[in-house]
């Protein structure tokens, strides 16, 4: 009996021994699997965060218009891809690449490069393109979970831009280093009619290097996992090839892989004779472990869907966050049954732009969290708070209140009054506001967000810093505005466009010595549309390259016509972000003949109030070549001397609403007097524009100004009328008079014929 006892003892130890033993290896396996799990896990994330970055800028109406062909905005390229994806997302290259593929736009290790950078990476990249522009189809790449399309399935308001887009991302070996490669389309996310037939290509290159890693590791809580050329032979390290996606060898991922089993295998073994006191201590210790492992699991959860519906750099929820609860407020049973109204307020700060690129991109991203938390100081509890990315916020605000617009304005105003101190700067900004009521203005999501963004573009477009409420007349204007630049881009493709011209005439001669060139633009329905309306939807929806473009080389050969005049023509600031303004001139220069000292380029104040160094050049350059500079409508705006002193201008056109006030406004005369002493000063030629009695243009002469232009003279005519005009008009003297004005009015010069 004793023996049978101490057998069955022994038999039993022997199978403790063994359950323990097995249970031991088996807790180290299935650690090593997790963790191996986790990794790649982890892997894929980083591919789709690459991906969700790229379409932070991708997915956007300004990017397709700011990409489009023969109209690459570089300060845009710049600013919205190089920078952004460079600072933000730590893309180490960027590349735009065109229908065909060709690259326009580089963006690598921290400043613009030239696009041919990308024929050096083109065969690395091939197949991450081919993949994007085919859908997935017949890649030669390794098959990996489509992590980022996946997140793409609980957008509404982007569902539309969504279907059209495509993308891919892998790990791809570049230039003999391991990478995440993103490639994704650039689409519009609002105006689907500006998509174009094969969109362009935003091409992205994160290289997986120890700080890529390290991300990796805080995540996983793998503290010293790395990526080493070579397997690392240690006890308790595990070494993996990292293999990339095309095959590449990449090197090994090395970690202390979690053993849970060692307690078993080096303490429960050698206390065999305890084996009941040491099953209950594993099993304790085994349940807390997995409790661990269970909580940290759903920690990270917890900290992936916060991180999916927030914004990074403020905290605040972002733009899908913002559309789930508004849809759920306006879309719950009984809403608005007691008069509640849920608002929705676009929020942009007012010239966030030029903070940025004064005071640099870390003050921008400064300012971006102080004035979130101002304004979440400022709004009630239970508004809801969103930043879209940007410089633009969002404000849910439900209310029975009949004035809770203008009171949830006045609260976004008072968060703003007091200055911010900043890295010793003090920064005053203001913001416009944009405002949409449900359901008076729409009763969805997607209806009252447009509306809202509507309204937006009135308060910038009335000079920012105000709130506007969302109207059914700012509907049928932008439907308008849709309209006319529909068919404007007809307009240009049929060249429908005209060219008039105004003369100038020279104050000491009476003579024709110039004539300034107008666009006109005769619709088939509306008429004669006035260039104050399509000329701003052109710069708006980028087709002023193509005005543009057109206006010059028409220009530069009807020139050829009138050897002995002076052609001014007007270039806006959209023209100066082109890619190659100057070249572009010394071709219709060289082209059709005519030398660049004949033409007189009118530059507005717009273009030097956002003067960055590369237009100071480009405008050099273009002096340079032979053209002459005008400052256009001085006067009006800002009207700053330092103007007239940074940029050497060889005219002064003093503005119409001057000229036509200066015969019974001292101020204006005052004003036209100083200007033109201060022109003639510094050696330059003084031309009054708007001049439409022979009152005025006595006026203007009696001043000193060097030449006229206005109704009084001519209208702005074709070419051919010019032409006419050339050969009956008789040259006048119209000299400065030394007494009254009013004493001996003087004949100017008009055509035979004519009446006064």
């Amino acid at each position: 009996m004793t023996k049978i006892i101490r057998s069955a003892i022994a038999f039993f130890g022997v199978v403790l021994l063994a359950i323990i033993a097995f249970a031991g290896w088996s807790a180290n396996k299935s650690a090593t699997d997790i963790e191996r799990t986790l990794l790649e896990n982890a892997l894929n994330q980083s591919i789709a965060a690459v991906l969700d970055g790229q379409k932070s800028v991708a997915w956007w109406d300004e990017a397709v218009t700011n990409t489009a062909d023969g109209a690459l905005n570089l300060q845009f390229a710049d600013d919205e891809f190089g920078i952004f994806l460079t600072e933000t997302y730590g893309n180490n290259e960027i590349y735009i690449l065109d229908a065909n593929d060709t690259p326009i736009y580089a963006y690598v290790d921290g400043a613009r490069s030239s696009p041919d950078a990308y024929e050096a990476r083109r065969p690395s990249l091939s197949a991450v393109v081919a993949e994007a522009r085919q859908g997935g189809q017949g890649s030669p790449l390794k098959t990996r979970p489509d992590e980022f399309g996946r997140a793409q399935t609980t957008y509404k308001i982007l569902s539309r831009a969504v279907k059209s887009a495509q993308w891919a991302g892998h790990i791809v070996s570049v230039g003999g280093k391991p990478a995440v490669v993103g490639a994704i389309t650039i689409i519009p996310n609002v105006d689907l009619s500006l998509l174009p037939g094969k969109p362009k290509l935003l091409v992205g290159v994160n290289y997986i290097n120890d700080e890529f890693i390290s991300k990796i590791a805080r995540t996983l809580l793998l503290p010293d996992l790395k990526l080493t050329p070579e397997p690392v032979e240690a006890g308790g390290v595990m070494s993996d090839p990292f293999v990339a996606d095309d095959g590449a060898q990449a090197g090994y991922l090395s970690w202390t892989t979690r053993r849970p089993g060692q307690v078993l295998l080096t303490i429960i073994l050698p206390l065999v004779a305890c084996a009941a006191f040491a099953t209950g201590l594993l099993s304790n210790h085994m349940f807390r472990r997995l409790k661990r492992a269970s909580d940290e699991l759903t920690q990270r959860e917890a900290k992936s869907r916060h991180a999916a519906k927030h914004d990074a750099l403020s905290g605040l929820p972002n733009r899908t966050h913002m559309v789930e609860v508004l849809e759920e407020r306006i879309c719950a049973p009984g809403f608005g049954a007691h008069g509640e109204r849920a608002i929705a307020a676009y929020v942009d700060i007012d010239r966030f732009k030029d903070i940025n690129d004064t005071l640099g991109h870390e003050v921008g991203d400064k300012l971006i969290k102080a004035v979130s938390k101002r304004f979440a100081a400022h709004l009630r509890t239970d508004d809801f708070l969103a930043r879209f990315g940007g410089d633009e916020f969002a404000v849910l605000c439900v209310s029975s209140d009949r004035d809770a617009d203008t009171q949830l304005a006045q609260r976004i105003a008072v968060a703003l009054d007091e200055p911010f101190a900043l890295d010793g700067q003090t920064i005053r900004v203001t913001a416009s506001v944009g405002m949409a009521k449900a359901p008076d203005h729409g009763r969805t999501a997607d209806e009252l967000m447009r509306h809202a963004d509507i309204a937006l573009y009135e308060a910038k477009s009335q000079g920012r810093d105000r709130a506007i409420s969302f109207s059914s007349e700012m509907a049928r204007q932008v439907e308008t505005r849709r309209s006319i630049e529909v068919d404007l881009r007809t307009a240009i493709d049929r060249e429908e466009l005209r060219i008039h011209y105004q003369p100038i005439v020279s104050c000491r001669t009476g003579a024709i010595v110039g004539a300034e060139a107008l666009v006109r633009w005769r619709h088939p329905l509306r008429g004669e549309i006035s260039p104050a309306v399509f000329i701003p939807i052109a710069e708006a929806s980028g087709l002023m390259p193509a005005v543009g473009n057109w206006v010059l080389g028409q220009v530069f050969k009807d020139a050829k016509k009138w050897p002995d005049l002076e052609i001014a023509l007007n270039l806006s600031p959209i023209q100066f972000s082109q890619a190659d303004l100057e070249g572009t001139l010394r071709q219709l220069s060289i082209e059709h003949g005519v030398s660049p000292s004949r033409f007189v380029l009118e530059i507005t104040e717009g273009v030097l109030l956002e003067a960055t160094e590369e237009t100071k050049s480009v405008l050099q350059s273009l002096q340079a070549m032979g053209f002459k500079t005008a400052l256009d409508d001085f006067g009006t705006g800002y009207s700053s001397l330092a103007y007239l002193c940074n940029f050497k201008f060889d005219k002064i056109k003093i503005d119409r609403s001057f000229v036509s006030n200066v015969s019974n406004a001292l101020t204006s005369r005052t004003i036209v007097q100083s200007v033109v002493s201060l022109g003639r000063g510094l050696g330059m030629q003084i031309v009054a524009e708007g001049v439409e009695t022979e009152y005025e243009a006595l006026m203007m002469s009696h001043f000193g100004c060097t030449e006229l232009q206005g109704y009084y003279f001519s209208k702005p005519i074709d070419s051919n009328a010019l032409e006419a005009l050339l050969e009956n008009f008789e040259p006048r003297r119209v000299s400065p008079v030394s007494g009254p004005l009013e004493l001996e009015p003087l004949e100017l010069g008009r055509t035979r014929g004519a009446t006064a």
